[in-house]
């Protein structure tokens, strides 16, 4: 019964913690600005989501309905948990998600399997991610 109690206490404290983490950033940015990036081709590159739909990465984005162009707002919202925990709020030179995918010499790390999707911190997208990920929430929290 101990255990079954510890076991549930450590689960809740990550769903906390989860809740969180995904309370600092813009649900709606996220929706409209961060995730099309995802989806789009690149010169050179795959989309994001042609590897990361399939694959069991940390950046792991939830598979679209066959045909579907977008996600749905609920694989939206489980997209967006999964990609707080590779953000770090305030500070984009230390986000998982926006080094693993910038060049080493723009001070990105050394591997990404699927090439480096920004060359520099001055492409677009790559801003775009930076700016978001350097908001923290300011809405109320439901709204």
């Amino acid at each position: 019964m101990l255990l079954a109690r510890t076991a549930l206490a450590a689960l809740l404290t990550i769903a906390l913690e989860s809740a969180a983490l995904a309370a600092e950033f813009d649900f709606e940015v996220y929706r409209t600005q961060v995730e099309p990036i995802f989806l789009k081709k690149r010169p050179g590159h795959a989309r994001c989501a042609v590897c990361h739909e399939a694959n069991n990465s940390a950046f792991r984005l939830v598979p679209r309905a066959p045909g579907a162009a977008t996600w749905t707002e609920e694989q939206s919202r489980r997209n967006f948990e999964n990609v707080t925990h590779l953000v770090t709020a305030g500070d984009p030179n230390t986000s998982r998600l926006l080094i693993h995918t910038l060049s080493p010499d723009a001070g990105g790390d050394d591997f990404h399997g699927g090439g480096r999707q920004f060359a520099s911190k001055d492409d677009p997208d790559w801003k775009t991610i930076a700016d978001w990920s350097s908001k923290p929430n300011k809405r109320a929290p439901g709204s």
